[in-house]
């Protein structure tokens, strides 16, 4: 039996792809390639192309393929564009999973393990954040799937589809042989704009806002390895095929980066000056996101390779160097 994955042509996807297969797992990946890349899929993985909202589409796929559960990427997931297209965040990302979900429900297929974000949780109300905290979003983003939460809990309930829903913090890295990575067009996440520059494929950096309440002024945020993530999603899968209970985990480092800092690693890593400019700060960004993933570790057992930012940025820094135009010249 396969796993189908969905957004497996993206950043987090690829490398889930990539982990599922070294595992031994038979993998399909569904992905629309709006913001993913072909060439960042595993070619042992089957690949169709197309919509996680068109339920056609998930049919055909279904009744061709024998799906024992589903690893759910398939979401937009920049903040400020959220911000300003709610719309669009909620058709993908809330309207696609009810898509998914009636196509499950219709093919007996009742195992789902779900990228959420730590943007489920607002502002927090203490650091670190538990799964326990309130869920107050402050971006349509953060909203769109904390919906989806709500509605996989519901559907578990009627339908007996069983879900783990993984909030995570700042992703991070590349797999260590620089051969995937992340390539965003347009690139909205701050370590691969820093590696961009310091790179010398964009030409300046921007921070947003330095007049938050932490210890340099600049958001603080919790990195976590792009490969210790893809562990956990399979470790996830294995906690339900064990038939747990669906559940929600964090997945951090429980350590907090500020921006400056991430900036200062990276001139260390690469060696380059990296300069940077202070911007205003953008519409939704909370101050401070750390996580307490005690929770993950404890019961799924997750131990994260990488709890240094020097290595994650490392790993970074190898695909961009080795690919300094993304995929372009692979798709």
């Amino acid at each position: 039996m396969a796993i189908a994955v969905l957004g497996g042509a993206g950043y987090i996807g690829s490398h889930m792809v990539d982990t599922l297969v070294q595992a031994g797992e038979d993998v399909v990946v569904i992905d629309n390639l709006v913001t993913g890349h072909r060439a960042a899929v595993n070619p042992a993985a089957r690949f169709y192309e197309g919509d996680v909202r068109d339920q056609t589409f998930l049919r055909t796929v279904f009744a061709k393929e024998t799906i024992e559960g589903v690893i759910h990427f398939a979401a937009f997931s920049i903040v400020p564009e959220s911000m300003k297209d709610p719309l669009k965040y909620f058709d993908n990302n809330t309207g696609g999973v009810i898509q998914l979900l009636e196509v499950m429900h219709e093919f007996g297929i009742n195992k789902i393990v779900f990228s959420s974000t730590a943007a489920t949780y607002g502002e927090p109300v203490h650091i670190p954040i538990k799964e326990t905290d309130p869920q107050v979003p402050t971006n349509p983003y953060g909203e769109s799937k904390l919906a989806m939460e709500k509605i996989m809990r519901w559907c578990d309930e009627a339908y007996g589809i069983h879900f783990v829903a993984l909030r995570y913090f700042n992703v991070a890295g590349a797999k260590a042989d620089g051969s995937i990575g992340e390539d965003h067009g347009p690139e909205t996440h701050l370590i691969p704009i820093i590696l961009q520059v310091a790179a010398g494929t964009r030409t300046g950096l921007q921070i947003y806002g330095n007049d938050y309440p932490t210890k340099d002024g600049t958001n603080v945020r919790d990195y976590v390895h792009v490969v210790d993530l893809a562990a956990a999603h399979l470790l996830a899968l294995n906690y339900l095929r064990a038939g747990k209970p669906s559940t929600a985990f964090n997945l951090g480092s429980a350590t907090g980066f500020s921006n400056l800092e991430i900036l200062d690693a990276a001139r260390h890593v690469t060696g380059e000056p990296i300069p940077a400019e202070i911007g205003p700060r953008r519409a939704g960004d909370p101050s401070t996101l750390i996580a307490d993933s005690t929770k993950a570790r404890e019961i799924l057992g997750w131990q994260p390779q990488y709890d240094d930012i020097d290595a994650i940025i490392a790993t970074a820094w190898q695909w961009h160097k080795t690919h300094p135009q993304g995929y372009a010249d692979r798709d």
